[in-house]
C-alpha cells in the first residue's frame, strides 16, 4: 500500500502539503509503515487536494478529493486500518467520467508518477524511445515519423513540427541548438507548468530526440522564473538523466552527445516570440528581430536553432514508440493528435483536459468542464489568450482544431480557454486583454507601442461611460492598422480580442456609448445600486456594512441609497439576505 498526494502548484495552493504532513504524523503515531509519496497535477484542479491510496492487487487507486488535514485521521482509521472506504470523501462517479472522456498523451504520466523519481518514469517506458531512435534510426527517419504523425507546434500558430526540425537539419553548422519555450505567459494558461511539474522527463526525452533529428548537441529550456516548483523538478530530472547516461556523452553508445541546461526568464510575455526569446537567451533585452533570417538559419548565437514549446516536445517520445500513424489517426485530417487545454473562468470544473483534436467546444465546456458556474448562461469563450479572440455562444458547436477555430477569429494558441457567462462585459474583457498586451509590448515598433495605447484609451473611455459617436469606427480602424503593421506576433495579434468582440458583441459597445448602459451590469461607471422598497425589511445590515455611509433609513422601514455618495462596492448586495438590492 502507498499514499500519493497530488502536489502540483494547484494542489499545494489548496493545502496538499499540510495534508501530506498530517498523513505522515498520524502514520508515525500509529507505527504504520506506509510511504507517503507525491505526484504532479492530475488535471481535476477543482477537486484539490487529491489523495490516492494504492492497494496491492488493485489496478486503480481509491481517490479522495478536497481532503483537509482534519479528514486524514478518519481516512487512516477507516481505510488504511479498517479496509473501509470513506465514501463521503471519495471522488464521485460523475467526476470519474471526466477522465474517461479524455485521451491523455501529453498528460499520460501527470498525476500518476512521482516527478522527482526517474525510476517511475522508466517503469512507464521512459527513455525507450530515445534508445530506439539513437540505436536504430537515422535523423531523416525520425523526421519522417514526425511528418507522418502530423504533429503541429502546440505553442501558438500550429506550424508543422517536422518542417522546422528539417529546416534546422538541412542548415549545416559546427554547432546547433534546440530550445524549449517554457515561458508560458498567457493569463489563465497552465498547461506547460503542469507537464514541467508532473512529468519533466517527457520534455527532456522529446528534446533529446529532436536534437538528434536536427544535429543539435545542446538544448536550452527557457522557463519563466515565476515557476519555482517547475524549475526545481526540472533540475532534479536533468541531474538524474545525466547520472543514468541519458544526457551527456555517447548516449546509449550511439556516439551522440547531448546536454540540456535551464535559462530562467524574467517574465516578459514578448519572449514567447522566438526571436525575442533568442535575444533574451543571449543576454539582451527581449525584443523581436526581423525575419528572415529565421532561427533555423541563424538563431541562437547565429547558429541553426529550433524552438518548440513544452507540449510539443512532450508528444515526441510517445509518437516514436507508438508510431506516427497512430498519432495521425487521432483528431482531424489537418489537426492531428490531441491538445491540452486549461479550463478557467466561469466554469464549474476548472483544470486541465487533454482531448482529441476535432472535439466540439460544447463537449469540452459542458461534458468535461461541467458547464457554467451557478448554471448561468454561457456567453463566450476566449481562446488563445491575449493573442486570441472571443467565440460566442452561437458558435459553441465549433470543432476544436486549428482551421475551424481560426475561422471564428480566435486561435487555438497554447491552449487557454477562459469561459465567460452572462455577467461578463465583453467590452471590459477586451479592455483587460488589451491592457495586458500594451504593458507587455517591448516598444520596438510604433504600431504596437502607440497603437495599443490609443486603442486602450478608447476602451477605457467606453467602459467609464464616456464613449462618444465614432469611437467604434476609430477603434476598428486602429485594430486593423496595428494588426497589419506590427513587427512581431505580439503586436499583430494584440487587437484580436477587440476585433472579435466588435464582430460578435457590437451591440454591447453601442449600449455603452449611446445608452450609457452595461448589458452585463459589470462596468461600475454605468451601473447603480437600488433598494427595492417592498422587499426591504429595514434590518439595517446593509447600512452597517456600507463603507461610505451611503445608506439611510429607520429600523423596520425601507432604506435608501444615496447615489451621490455610493462607490458601487457591492457590499450591500452581498450582505442583504432578502434580495432587496438590485443593480440597474
Amino acid at each position: 500500500m502507498k499514499i500519493v498526494v497530488g502536489q502540483g502548484s494547484c494542489g499545494i495552493a489548496t493545502g496538499a502539503k499540510k495534508v501530506a504532513n498530517r498523513f505522515e504524523e498520524i502514520l508515525v503515531e500509529k507505527n504504520i509503515d506506509i510511504n507517503v509519496d507525491i505526484t504532479g497535477c492530475i488535471g481535476t484542479c477543482f477537486l484539490e487536494p487529491i489523495v490516492d491510496i494504492y492497494e496491492d492487487g488493485k489496478d486503480e487507486p481509491t481517490r479522495y478529493v478536497k481532503v483537509k488535514p482534519d479528514d486524514v485521521a478518519e481516512i487512516v482509521e477507516s481505510h488504511i486500518e479498517g479496509g473501509k472506504v470513506v465514501e463521503n470523501k471519495e471522488i464521485s462517479e460523475e467526476n470519474k467520467k471526466l477522465m474517461k472522456k479524455q485521451k491523455r498523451i501529453v498528460l499520460r504520466n501527470c498525476g500518476s508518477i512521482n516527478p522527482e523519481e526517474i525510476d517511475e518514469y522508466i517503469a512507464r517506458d521512459g527513455y525507450k524511445a530515445t534508445e530506439k531512435v539513437l540505436t536504430t534510426m537515422t535523423d531523416e527517419e525520425v523526421i519522417d515519423v514526425i511528418k507522418v504523425s502530423g504533429l503541429r507546434g502546440r505553442g501558438g500558430a500550429g506550424f508543422p513540427t517536422w518542417f522546422k526540425w528539417n529546416a534546422a537539419r538541412q542548415n549545416k553548422a559546427d554547432q546547433k541548438y534546440i530550445v524549449c519555450n517554457a515561458d508560458e505567459g498567457d493569463p489563465g494558461a497552465f498547461m506547460d507548468r503542469a507537464v514541467l511539474e508532473g512529468d519533466p522527463h517527457s520534455l527532456l526525452e522529446g528534446m533529446i530526440i529532436g536534437g538528434y533529428a536536427m544535429g543539435a548537441t545542446e538544448g536550452v529550456i527557457y522557463v519563466r522564473a515565476e515557476y519555482p516548483l517547475a524549475i526545481k523538478r526540472l533540475k532534479i530530472a536533468i541531474a538524474q538523466a545525466k547520472e543514468r547516461g541519458y544526457l551527456g556523452k555517447n548516449i546509449f553508445g550511439s556516439g551522440f552527445d547531448f546536454d540540456i541546461r535551464i535559462k530562467e526568464g524574467a517574465g516578459a510575455f514578448v519572449c514567447g516570440e522566438e526571436t525575442a526569446l533568442i535575444a533574451s537567451l543571449e543576454g539582451e533585452r527581449g525584443m523581436p528581430r526581423l525575419k528572415p533570417p529565421f532561427p533555423a538559419q541563424k538563431g541562437y548565437w547565429q547558429k541553426p536553432t529550433n524552438i518548440n514549446n513544452v507540449e510539443t516536445y512532450a508528444n515526441v517520445a510517445w509518437i516514436m514508440l507508438n508510431g506516427g500513424d497512430t498519432f495521425g489517426s487521432m483528431g482531424t485530417k489537418t489537426s492531428n493528435g490531441t491538445k491540452v487545454f486549461a479550463l478557467a473562468g466561469k466554469i464549474k470544473k476548472g483544470g486541465l483536459v487533454e482531448v482529441p483534436m476535432g472535439i466540439s467546444l460544447r463537449e469540452v465546456i459542458y461534458d468535461i468542464g461541467g458547464g457554467i458556474k451557478e448554471d448561468k448562461e454561457f456567453k463566450a469563450v476566449q481562446m488563445g489568450g491575449p493573442s486570441g479572440g472571443c467565440i460566442p455562444a452561437s458558435l459553441i458547436d465549433t470543432p476544436v482544431d486549428y482551421e475551424n477555430i481560426n475561422k471564428t477569429g480566435a486561435i487555438v494558441g497554447s491552449g487557454g480557454m477562459i469561459v465567460m457567462d452572462e455577467t461578463t462585459c465583453m467590452v471590459d474583457m477586451a479592455r483587460y486583454f488589451l491592457d495586458f498586451t500594451r504593458k507587455e509590448s517591448c516598444g520596438k515598433c510604433n504600431y504596437c507601442r502607440i497603437g495599443t495605447k490609443r486603442m486602450l484609451e478608447i476602451l477605457e473611455r467606453i467602459t467609464n461611460g464616456e464613449g462618444k459617436d465614432g469611437d467604434i469606427e476609430l477603434l476598428e480602424e486602429l485594430a486593423y492598422k496595428v494588426k497589419d503593421g506590427a513587427m512581431c506576433g505580439l503586436g499583430q495579434t494584440a487587437p484580436n480580442p477587440v476585433i472579435t468582440t466588435l464582430k460578435y458583441f457590437r451591440h454591447e459597445y453601442e449600449d455603452h456609448i449611446y445608452n450609457k448602459k452595461c448589458t452585463a451590469k459589470a462596468c461600475k461607471s454605468l451601473i447603480s445600486y437600488d433598494i427595492v422598497e417592498d422587499k426591504c425589511k429595514g434590518c439595517g445590515a446593509c447600512k452597517k456594512k456600507c463603507p461610505v455611509s451611503a445608506i439611510s433609513g429607520n429600523k423596520k422601514e425601507a432604506h435608501v441609497i444615496d447615489k451621490n455618495i455610493c462607490i458601487k462596492c457591492g457590499k450591500c448586495m452581498e450582505t442583504c439576505k432578502f434580495n432587496a438590492i438590485e443593480i440597474n
